[in-house]
């Protein structure tokens, strides 16, 4: 979606609209295609932030600590997200090991490195450098980011293996679940509004 002052221009049909304020919970709809053109903003400035630091602490969480527990006959093992992907790295499937480390730790990590930027700057009334660059590639990063697909696999996973041996979910786990509920939240498409909140021109 492209805005710009109080025009709205489909990204998908290229229609143009004009602007209308919308409340929380209410969602604009381009007449043409039927694609979602804005929604009513859920949080301000402040709240964004503050989740947004709290995803960064979630996903510390979920990269230290184990995703599960496994054990069987008295042997017992556990994993985190850098010793999966390390894991995979080992063997034939090196590409998948960089997919997944890009989809489920680099992805995710630069995400709420740019929002936490640019929101810091934007809660002190102030553009923050780069803040174009931060914004496009917040766009571009939105389709890597797949924690939901990784703490899908991880429960299928998990039910899989539950009646061979005993697996317990890890802290690490939990984390994920959280992180991935916070992401959809803090990184949709409603930052985009920072353009215009900032009153800095889209190119």
């Amino acid at each position: 979606m492209a805005v710009h002052s109080d025009l709205i221009i489909c990204e998908h049909c290229d229609s143009l609209y004009q602007r209308l304020p919308l409340k929380r919970g209410d969602v604009a709809r381009c007449v043409r295609c039927g694609a979602v053109l804005e929604r009513g903003q859920r949080f301000n400035l402040e709240q964004l932030l503050a989740l947004t630091i709290a995803a960064g602490i979630l996903f510390i969480f979920a990269n230290v600590f184990p995703v599960i527990h496994i054990s069987m006959q008295g042997l017992s093992n556990e994993a985190t997200l850098w010793q999966s992907v390390d894991a995979l790295a080992q063997g034939r499937i090196t590409l998948i090991a960089l997919v997944a480390g890009l989809a489920i730790i680099f992805a995710p990590m630069l995400q709420i490195a740019l929002l936490s930027w640019v929101l810091a700057y934007a809660y002190a009334g102030r553009i923050a450098p780069g803040f174009k660059l931060c914004m496009r590639s917040l766009e571009q990063l939105r389709p890597w980011s797949m924690l939901e697909v990784c703490l899908l696999g991880i429960l299928v996973s998990i039910i899989k293996l539950a009646g061979m041996v005993k697996v317990v979910p890890g802290v690490g786990l939990w984390a994920i679940a959280m992180l991935t509920v916070l992401i959809i939240l803090i990184a949709g498409k409603g930052i985009q509004r920072l353009w215009d909140e900032l009153g800095v021109p889209v190119e």
